[in-house]
């Protein structure tokens, strides 16, 4: 059978291959003419295009930097991170994430789409069905024995079981897709699986992929294999197993969501579980195997100076240093930071009173807000908190005295921008106020995960390779600490797990400041999905744990209604210095699942629609 332009290009009931193998040269860069030749033979008879076959099933793995932007200037997918500006954190002055909080989508125009994840399964589904042993041909020839084939193999199959999850993630049950669909058949059609069975392949999956993957890629130095950064692991393969339990046992997908729970497809099945508080006990199991594994893999990034923790540089280095990061369980060299001089994320960051910058990546107050004070307490309960006034150093005091991650994360009135001696300020007449279309809406910039040493003048550099953060240990802290919350309240760990995150973040520990606190499950879930916020902050997670806990239309985490920034229409700081709302945000309950692609639904017979789609 010829595989390439001589297969058929044919749409499945299910969207899985419109272009999958339409085209040769999309995955392993040959010629139309060869590629008009070849078939599924010839490709696996030839190590290099085998190897490049491969490869394309990497493809899926999300850029978790890319939250505006790119060169490319394509509208951000589900597999890039636009989730920080449509949830409650950012907001957006360019790309179709500038509209899609206030306007809302519907099936049809859902924009944020995972569905396209179809085609790495596909081609995994064939790498693992084809590949073969390709025989050493003369003392110099390249070739593919048993054992890399395995791994190759393997590699596949994981990341078959991670697209999986992320599909899983945002629509929830899902087909499972593990056989190549033959083309010719007339009944191209597949059922949803329900959320135990997608849940129970993807940890059947992982488990059988676990043995022959490596701790960590790795040069013969010893030092992480760059070009390699995204290959699965084991610390990888207990990630994803970690966090898909605690999707299952959070009220999303655990009976927490009754129009979900009452949706069954045409043959009557139910996709949604009931209530099973013993998802909490498996999460944990979980869990605890990934702690347990990272004891001897991973730590929180730390920066020591005079035998002390420097908590402002540990932050910041924790998303410079690519190589030999403790922190980093998973990374992908895919990344969109773009440097001060390309179209990425970097320049979107900067302001305009800097030569080339953009500023147009806004923080929510509300998020402003949540950051601690200095003496780990909330706005509302410290008295360091000022409301009102302005320092002689020009800046606000509703700004001083914040916890490191405040300053680390945000770009605020006042702030000196790195290797110059430029304040910026947000308010009318100032280089950053609302006078052009890229803007901050709210009077701040997203700062986190900058260079300090990029400048686009002189002799500066203007980029900086930096990794693209999958999975960090910070996470699993929290989550750890989450689920020991749900099975038993009473376990120390609970707090132990959370103070570890504010002793690198230099603040005071929650057992020194709130030992009330300690054994209640309520007040410690408020302290977990409060250290979540501001830990993972603009990081791609808030957007999915709002979701999972079913709290999105209540206090303090509300995805709709008016969302805050300073006085961009003010003429001085002083005027600024006021809440303002500057747009109303749509949420509607169905919006705790994503919709499944409208044309997918139209042209099958047996997927049904997510609740309220």
């Amino acid at each position: 059978m010829k595989v390439f332009k001589n297969l058929p290009t044919f749409i499945l009931a299910l969207g899985l291959s419109a272009t999958l193998l339409s085209g040769c040269k999309d995955y392993l860069n040959v010629s139309d003419d060869l590629a008009a030749e070849m078939t599924m033979e010839e490709v696996f008879n030839n190590t290099s295009y085998a190897r490049r076959f491969h490869r394309y099933i990497y493809t899926g793995i999300p850029d978790m930097s890319n939250i505006i932007i790119t060169d490319a200037y394509a509208s951000l997918t589900g597999l890039d991170n636009p989730w920080p500006a449509v949830s409650d954190e950012l907001k957006s002055a360019q790309n179709n994430v500038k509209t899609i909080p206030t306007i809302g989508y519907h099936a049809g125009s859902a924009d944020l789409s995972r569905w396209s994840l179809y085609k790495q399964i596909r081609q995994a589904n064939e790498f693992i069905v084809y590949a073969h042993v390709i025989p050493q041909n003369g003392d110099v020839a390249d070739f593919i024995d048993e054992k890399e084939l395995a791994l190759l193999k393997n590699e596949a199959r994981f990341l078959r079981a991670y697209y999986h999850y992320l599909l899983f993630e945002l629509y929830g049950p899902i087909p499972i897709m593990t056989e190549i669909a033959d083309p010719s058949a007339a009944d191209l059609d597949y059922y949803r699986n329900s959320v135990d069975e997608v849940v129970a392949f993807i940890d059947k999956e992982l488990n059988e992929c676990y043995d022959l993957l490596p701790e960590k890629e790795l040069n013969p130095d010893g030092t992480i294999n760059n070009e390699r950064a995204a290959a699965p692991t084991k610390g990888a393969a207990l990630a994803i197993l970690a966090k898909l339990h605690v999707y299952a046992a959070s009220p999303l997908f655990n009976g927490g969501y009754p129009e979900a729970v009452a949706l069954k497809d045409n043959q009557g099945k139910q996709l949604f579980p009931a209530k099973d508080d013993t998802k909490w006990k498996t999460a944990l199991d979980a869990l605890q195997r990934f702690i347990d594994y990272s004891k001897g893999c991973y730590s929180l990034y730390q920066v020591m100076k005079d035998g002390e923790i420097d908590p402002a540089e540990s932050l910041y280095q924790l998303f410079q240093v690519s190589v030999n990061n403790s922190e980093a369980v998973w990374q992908s060299s895919k990344n969109a930071w773009g440097g001060v001089n390309g179209e990425g994320r970097e320049r979107r960051c900067t302001p305009r009173a800097i030569f080339s910058g953009f500023s147009c990546v806004g923080v929510l107050q509300e998020v402003i807000d949540d950051f601690l004070m200095s003496d780990g307490k909330s706005i509302e309960e410290s008295g360091l908190y000022k409301e009102e006034g302005i320092g002689e150093d020009g800046i606000p005091n509703m700004y001083k005295n914040r916890e490191p991650r405040f300053y680390q994360d945000i770009t605020y009135s006042g702030k000196i921008w790195q290797k110059t001696d430029k304040k910026i300020y947000f308010y009318k007449g100032m280089p950053d106020d609302n006078s052009k279309a890229d803007m901050s809406y709210s009077g701040y910039l997203l700062y986190k995960g900058m260079n300090r040493d990029l400048l686009n003048q002189g002799n500066n550099p203007k980029s900086k390779y930096r990794a693209s953060m999958l999975f960090r240990l910070a996470d699993f802290y929290l989550l750890y600490a989450e689920a020991l919350n749900h099975v038993n309240p009473g376990d120390a760990r609970i707090i132990q797990y959370v103070d570890s995150i504010r002793y690198r973040a230099g603040i005071p520990l929650l057992k020194d400041i709130k030992p009330e606190i300690i054994g209640n499950r309520e007040l410690q879930e408020k302290a977990i999905r409060h250290e979540r916020r501001i830990e993972l902050f603009a990081e791609g997670q808030r957007y999915f744990d709002v979701r999972r806990w079913m709290c999105a239309e209540e206090e303090g985490y509300k995805q709709g209604g008016p969302v805050h920034g300073m006085d961009m229409n003010a003429t001085d700081l002083e005027g600024f210095m006021k809440r303002t709302a500057f747009e109303t945000r749509i949420f509607e309950k169905r919006m705790y699942l994503y919709p499944i692609p409208l044309a997918e639904i139209q042209k099958s017979k047996k997927l049904v629609q997510n609740p309220g789609w």
